[in-house]
């Protein structure tokens, strides 16, 4: 093996190294806890949508309704939607077998929003949605 300078023996080397690597770490590591934390929620731009006849919608159906995120169900005389943002962080919930999943942190939702398991800890919120006079339909985002 070669032989080491005489001012930097093996121990010195690896307590060197050592430091190096912990000190390489804890940036990496601060760097994941500032960027967790500066996370903000997207806004929209518009309270309205406008999600055309009402008629393209038939009685019992659910649609996703990618541009919000919402999903909009047509009951017998009605029309609800639920936000698909996770109440916990913002994510946007995936629906798996009539139920709700974040894909970012693990929340679950059933299919009327509550929640199931965390750490979420509200429910998904319920939408306002209007049949306005000529028989198309406004969701509020508000």
């Amino acid at each position: 093996m070669a032989k080491m300078s005489e001012n930097l023996n093996r121990r010195d080397f690896v307590i060197l190294m050592t430091k190096g690597i912990l000190t390489v770490s804890g940036l990496l590591g601060l760097g994941g806890i500032i960027r967790f934390f500066s996370y903000y929620k997207k806004e929209y731009p518009t309270n309205e949508i406008n999600l055309g006849p009402a008629d393209q919608y038939p009685v019992g159906s659910k649609t996703i309704l990618n541009q919000v995120p919402a999903i909009l169900y047509h009951t017998e005389g009605s029309f609800k939607a639920l936000s698909l943002t996770c109440t916990h962080l913002g994510c946007t919930v995936e629906e798996s077998e009539e139920a709700f999943h974040c894909p970012c942190h693990g929340s679950g939702f059933n299919a009327d929003g509550n929640v199931l398991n965390g750490p979420a800890n509200q429910p998904l919120r319920t939408l306002k949605v209007e049949l306005i006079s000529d028989g198309t339909l406004v969701l509020f985002k508000k």
